[in-house]
């Protein structure tokens, strides 16, 4: 059944986009304080959890390999491919559910990262500051992404590394900008965040028929992860303006970087998945290196946070260069409601 434009929620109750959209409009009309308030009792009132929302044992919730379901759509530059279109059914299937499996397996290892770098910021902040609550709220709701993550990862079978050892390596150094430099850090969160949410919120508005265990966990992720979003985008328009000339040339240089590094850890398939299954290299390369449409989606899943980045005067005539060398570069489109 086609999904309508917004997010849907566990009670099959929409949110339009506009709705979504209204914790921009009304930052216009309250302080940032109020909007932080707001969002913490948001996660009072609104939230989930990984076993009690989640029928796992349910027989329409379990996971067949084999499931045609699991397939990637004609219109996935991959699931275009000769290749793969040459593939059995059984074989498009597992390719496809490998890939849903280890991209949530990367986000609850980039939620891990998160959830210590939150701990890390909350520890600076004074008595009555208004981020710490907020901060634990999200620590409690990304435990719990975490959770709805593994035990997918889990029933699917496959042992699945998720990151590699040097990415894990050095998402460690992205723990302490939580406490010396929240302003990178709150970008990290954001090249992280966005482009999961994009390929998220595209999937339950495609139309096309899901796994009801995805479709689960994608609705309760987005719901959540609208109101993470929301903060980090406004913590750093209430704080770059506030940093030095280095502070903010940081940002300017470190910003393209992050999100160059990424974006394509969501929008690809693992070295594993290509070695399992022997996809050639000329594939990926038709698929991702050299096809326009790739770049074009991961420039699209970042537009959000490319956009902020010029708004907060992050995109200088010389760090351009950096986001059109990495491939990240577009022209600047209307806003975007947050």
């Amino acid at each position: 059944m086609p999904t309508p434009t917004g997010t849907l929620l566990s009670t099959g109750y929409v949110v339009p986009e506009e709705e979504q959209a209204r914790p921009q409009r009304r930052a216009r009309e309250e302080t940032y304080s109020a909007l932080v308030a707001r969002l913490s009792h948001q996660s009072v009132v609104k939230h989930f959890d990984a076993y009690a929302d989640i029928p796992w044992d349910s027989p329409e919730f379990r996971i067949d390999p084999d499931d045609p379901r699991w397939e990637l759509p004609p219109d996935d530059v991959l699931g275009r491919t000769e290749w793969y279109q040459s593939q059995p059914p059984g074989v498009r299937s597992r390719i496809g559910l490998h890939m849903v499996a280890t991209f949530m397996k990367i986000g609850l290892q980039f939620e891990g990262v998160l959830k210590r770098g939150l701990l890390e910021f909350a520890l600076r902040l004074p008595n009555g500051a208004p981020e710490f609550r907020y901060a634990y709220h999200e620590i409690i709701e990304e435990a719990q992404h975490s959770l709805m993550f593994q035990e997918f990862v889990n029933r699917t079978g496959f042992d699945i590394p998720g990151l590699a050892w040097w990415e894990r390596l050095g998402s460690r150094g992205v723990i302490h900008l939580g406490r010396a430099y929240p302003e990178l850090f709150f970008i990290f969160v954001l090249g992280g965040e966005d482009p999961i949410d994009y390929v998220q919120r595209m999937e339950l508005r495609s139309g096309r028929e899901l796994h009801p265990l995805l479709r689960r966990i994608m609705q309760i992720h987005v719901t959540e992860e609208a109101r993470h979003l929301c903060f980090a985008r406004y913590y750093l328009r209430e704080h770059v303006a506030k940093l030095g000339p280095v502070g903010r040339f940081g940002l300017a240089f470190r910003a393209p970087i992050i999100l160059g590094l990424m974006a394509p850890l969501m929008l690809r398939p693992s070295k594993q998945i290509a070695r399992t299954y022997g996809i050639p290299r000329a594939v990926i390369r038709e698929a991702y290196s050299r096809n326009p449409v790739h770049r074009s989606n991961m420039r699209e899943a970042l537009g959000k946070v490319r956009d902020l980045c010029v708004e907060l005067g992050l995109v200088t005539p010389v760090s351009r260069r950096l986001w059109q060398a990495l491939g990240l570069w577009e022209p600047v489109r209307a806003a975007v409601p947050a």
